[in-house]
Protein backbone atom coordinates (compact mmCIF):
# COMPACT_ATOMS: atom_id res chain seq x y z
CA UNK A 1 0.00 0.00 0.00
CA UNK A 2 1.23 3.66 -0.77
CA UNK A 3 2.38 5.70 2.01
CA UNK A 4 1.07 9.09 2.82
CA UNK A 5 2.88 11.89 4.48
CA UNK A 6 0.04 12.52 6.84
CA UNK A 7 -3.91 10.25 7.23
CA UNK A 8 -5.95 11.54 6.21
CA UNK A 9 -4.09 13.54 3.29
CA UNK A 10 -6.97 16.07 2.32
CA UNK A 11 -6.92 17.14 -1.07
CA UNK A 12 -8.66 19.85 -2.90
CA UNK A 13 -9.56 20.57 -7.08
CA UNK A 14 -10.38 23.69 -7.08
CA UNK A 15 -11.51 25.44 -10.33
CA UNK A 16 -14.54 27.22 -12.27
CA UNK A 17 -17.06 25.08 -14.65
CA UNK A 18 -15.75 23.64 -18.22
CA UNK A 19 -12.44 23.27 -16.51
CA UNK A 20 -12.94 19.39 -16.03
CA UNK A 21 -12.96 19.45 -12.17
CA UNK A 22 -15.04 16.68 -11.58
CA UNK A 23 -13.07 14.33 -14.03
CA UNK A 24 -9.83 15.72 -12.53
CA UNK A 25 -11.30 14.60 -9.32
CA UNK A 26 -12.19 11.03 -10.42
CA UNK A 27 -9.01 10.20 -12.54
CA UNK A 28 -7.03 11.44 -9.00
CA UNK A 29 -9.14 9.19 -6.64
CA UNK A 30 -9.16 5.97 -9.47
CA UNK A 31 -5.32 6.67 -9.23
CA UNK A 32 -4.92 6.28 -5.58
CA UNK A 33 -7.49 3.52 -4.91
CA UNK A 34 -5.09 1.67 -7.39
CA UNK A 35 -2.74 2.31 -4.80
CA UNK A 36 -4.79 0.21 -2.08
CA UNK A 37 -5.88 3.79 -0.70
CA UNK A 38 -9.02 4.59 0.29
CA UNK A 39 -10.40 7.48 -1.21
CA UNK A 40 -13.82 10.19 -0.32
CA UNK A 41 -14.80 12.43 -2.79
CA UNK A 42 -17.31 15.44 -1.91
CA UNK A 43 -17.60 18.01 -4.72
CA UNK A 44 -19.42 21.36 -4.07
CA UNK A 45 -20.67 23.28 -7.27
CA UNK A 46 -21.50 27.01 -7.66
CA UNK A 47 -23.03 28.63 -10.54
CA UNK A 48 -20.81 26.28 -12.96
CA UNK A 49 -23.31 26.29 -15.84
CA UNK A 50 -22.36 30.31 -15.88
CA UNK A 51 -18.42 29.59 -15.65
CA UNK A 52 -18.49 29.83 -11.44
CA UNK A 53 -16.66 27.87 -8.92
CA UNK A 54 -16.33 24.36 -8.91
CA UNK A 55 -14.43 21.99 -5.84
CA UNK A 56 -13.59 18.46 -5.05
CA UNK A 57 -12.62 17.53 -2.04
CA UNK A 58 -10.65 14.23 -1.93
CA UNK A 59 -9.97 12.58 1.48
CA UNK A 60 -7.06 9.56 1.35
CA UNK A 61 -6.38 7.46 3.71
CA UNK A 62 -4.89 4.09 4.31
CA UNK A 63 -6.55 3.45 6.79
CA UNK A 64 -10.31 3.59 6.57
CA UNK A 65 -12.99 5.85 4.84
CA UNK A 66 -13.75 9.89 6.00
CA UNK A 67 -16.32 12.05 5.74
CA UNK A 68 -16.37 13.85 2.35
CA UNK A 69 -16.28 17.48 3.43
CA UNK A 70 -12.87 18.89 4.61
CA UNK A 71 -12.93 20.68 7.70
CA UNK A 72 -12.13 24.34 7.35
CA UNK A 73 -8.01 25.09 7.60
CA UNK A 74 -7.36 21.38 6.95
CA UNK A 75 -6.71 21.10 3.29
CA UNK A 76 -3.08 19.35 2.72
CA UNK A 77 -2.84 19.93 -0.98
CA UNK A 78 -4.87 22.57 -3.13
CA UNK A 79 -5.12 21.82 -7.09
CA UNK A 80 -6.40 25.03 -8.61
CA UNK A 81 -7.15 24.65 -12.33
CA UNK A 82 -7.69 28.69 -12.08
CA UNK A 83 -5.32 30.73 -10.22
CA UNK A 84 -7.47 33.23 -8.14
CA UNK A 85 -9.64 30.27 -7.32
CA UNK A 86 -6.22 29.39 -5.19
CA UNK A 87 -6.22 32.12 -3.02
CA UNK A 88 -10.21 31.56 -2.52
CA UNK A 89 -9.60 28.20 -1.09
CA UNK A 90 -6.68 28.78 0.89
CA UNK A 91 -8.33 31.50 2.55
CA UNK A 92 -11.27 29.53 4.05
CA UNK A 93 -9.39 25.53 3.80
CA UNK A 94 -5.68 26.82 4.09
CA UNK A 95 -2.98 26.62 6.72
CA UNK A 96 0.58 27.15 6.60
CA UNK A 97 1.39 23.81 5.71
CA UNK A 98 -0.41 23.59 2.90
CA UNK A 99 1.21 22.96 -0.72
CA UNK A 100 -0.42 24.83 -3.90
CA UNK A 101 -0.43 23.38 -7.63
CA UNK A 102 -1.93 25.72 -9.38
CA UNK A 103 -2.82 26.87 -13.47
CA UNK A 104 -1.39 30.24 -14.64
CA UNK A 105 -4.41 30.67 -17.08
CA UNK A 106 -7.17 33.13 -15.46
CA UNK A 107 -10.91 33.17 -16.13
CA UNK A 108 -12.67 36.18 -15.58
CA UNK A 109 -15.93 36.49 -13.18
CA UNK A 110 -18.68 38.53 -14.65
CA UNK A 111 -17.72 41.44 -12.06
CA UNK A 112 -14.39 41.75 -13.60
CA UNK A 113 -15.94 41.41 -17.35
CA UNK A 114 -18.36 44.35 -16.51
CA UNK A 115 -15.97 46.40 -15.10
CA UNK A 116 -17.14 46.19 -11.53
CA UNK A 117 -13.90 44.56 -9.86
CA UNK A 118 -10.52 44.25 -10.74
CA UNK A 119 -9.14 40.63 -11.32
CA UNK A 120 -5.84 40.54 -9.72
CA UNK A 121 -1.96 40.23 -11.72
CA UNK A 122 -0.89 36.33 -11.84
CA UNK A 123 2.27 38.23 -9.87
CA UNK A 124 -0.12 39.20 -7.34
CA UNK A 125 -2.03 36.33 -6.96
CA UNK A 126 1.76 34.24 -7.21
CA UNK A 127 2.49 37.01 -4.00
CA UNK A 128 -0.07 35.81 -2.53
CA UNK A 129 -0.19 31.68 -2.31
CA UNK A 130 3.16 31.88 -1.41
CA UNK A 131 2.52 34.12 2.19
CA UNK A 132 -0.40 31.35 2.33
CA UNK A 133 1.33 28.22 1.79
CA UNK A 134 4.43 25.82 2.38
CA UNK A 135 5.17 25.97 -1.21
CA UNK A 136 3.86 26.31 -4.58
CA UNK A 137 3.63 25.75 -8.23
CA UNK A 138 2.91 27.71 -11.13
CA UNK A 139 2.34 26.17 -14.36
CA UNK A 140 0.82 27.38 -17.82
CA UNK A 141 -1.51 24.00 -18.10
CA UNK A 142 -3.95 25.42 -20.21
CA UNK A 143 -1.29 26.79 -22.74
CA UNK A 144 0.46 24.09 -23.42
CA UNK A 145 -2.55 22.16 -23.57
CA UNK A 146 -3.70 24.12 -26.35
CA UNK A 147 -0.71 23.44 -27.81
CA UNK A 148 -1.55 19.76 -27.78
CA UNK A 149 -4.68 20.59 -29.35
CA UNK A 150 -7.51 20.53 -26.73
CA UNK A 151 -7.77 22.80 -24.08
CA UNK A 152 -9.54 20.44 -21.87
CA UNK A 153 -6.27 18.52 -21.34
CA UNK A 154 -4.90 21.16 -19.62
CA UNK A 155 -6.38 18.85 -16.46
CA UNK A 156 -4.78 15.89 -17.05
CA UNK A 157 -1.51 17.99 -17.56
CA UNK A 158 -2.25 19.24 -14.24
CA UNK A 159 -2.45 15.48 -12.78
CA UNK A 160 1.25 15.25 -14.09
CA UNK A 161 2.26 18.22 -12.87
CA UNK A 162 1.12 16.94 -9.55
CA UNK A 163 2.73 13.92 -9.35
CA UNK A 164 6.27 15.56 -10.41
CA UNK A 165 5.70 17.73 -7.12
CA UNK A 166 5.91 14.90 -5.19
CA UNK A 167 2.93 15.26 -2.98
CA UNK A 168 0.75 12.15 -3.20
CA UNK A 169 1.89 8.64 -4.26
CA UNK A 170 0.69 8.45 -7.56
CA UNK A 171 3.00 7.37 -10.88
CA UNK A 172 2.70 7.14 -14.62
CA UNK A 173 1.97 3.06 -14.29
CA UNK A 174 -0.97 3.98 -11.94
CA UNK A 175 -2.12 7.08 -14.65
CA UNK A 176 -1.81 4.51 -17.49
CA UNK A 177 -3.81 1.53 -15.96
CA UNK A 178 -6.56 4.37 -14.69
CA UNK A 179 -6.92 6.38 -18.06
CA UNK A 180 -6.53 3.02 -20.06
CA UNK A 181 -9.81 1.60 -17.91
CA UNK A 182 -11.75 4.95 -18.15
CA UNK A 183 -11.39 6.59 -21.22
CA UNK A 184 -12.25 5.45 -25.54
CA UNK A 185 -9.02 3.33 -26.61
CA UNK A 186 -8.26 6.65 -28.86
CA UNK A 187 -7.87 8.83 -26.48
CA UNK A 188 -5.38 7.11 -24.23
CA UNK A 189 -2.14 8.32 -25.88
CA UNK A 190 -3.05 11.97 -26.05
CA UNK A 191 -3.60 11.96 -22.56
CA UNK A 192 -0.23 10.06 -21.49
CA UNK A 193 0.99 12.64 -23.88
CA UNK A 194 -0.59 15.32 -21.44
CA UNK A 195 0.20 13.36 -18.22
CA UNK A 196 3.79 13.65 -19.79
CA UNK A 197 4.29 17.00 -20.24
CA UNK A 198 2.90 18.32 -16.85
CA UNK A 199 5.25 16.18 -15.13
CA UNK A 200 8.24 17.71 -17.11
CA UNK A 201 6.88 21.29 -16.35
CA UNK A 202 7.86 20.58 -12.47
CA UNK A 203 10.72 18.65 -12.61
Amino acid sequence: MAILAKDPTNVIITGVGGQGNVLASRLLGNMLSRKGLNVTIGETFGASQRGGSVMSHLRISAKGSWSPQIPKGAADVVVALEPIEALRVLGEYGHPGVKVLANTRSIYPVGCISGDMAYPSLEEVKKGVGELSAASWFIDATDEAVKLGAAILGNVIMMGALAGTGVLPIDRETFTQTVTAAMDASKVDINLKAYDLGLSLVQ
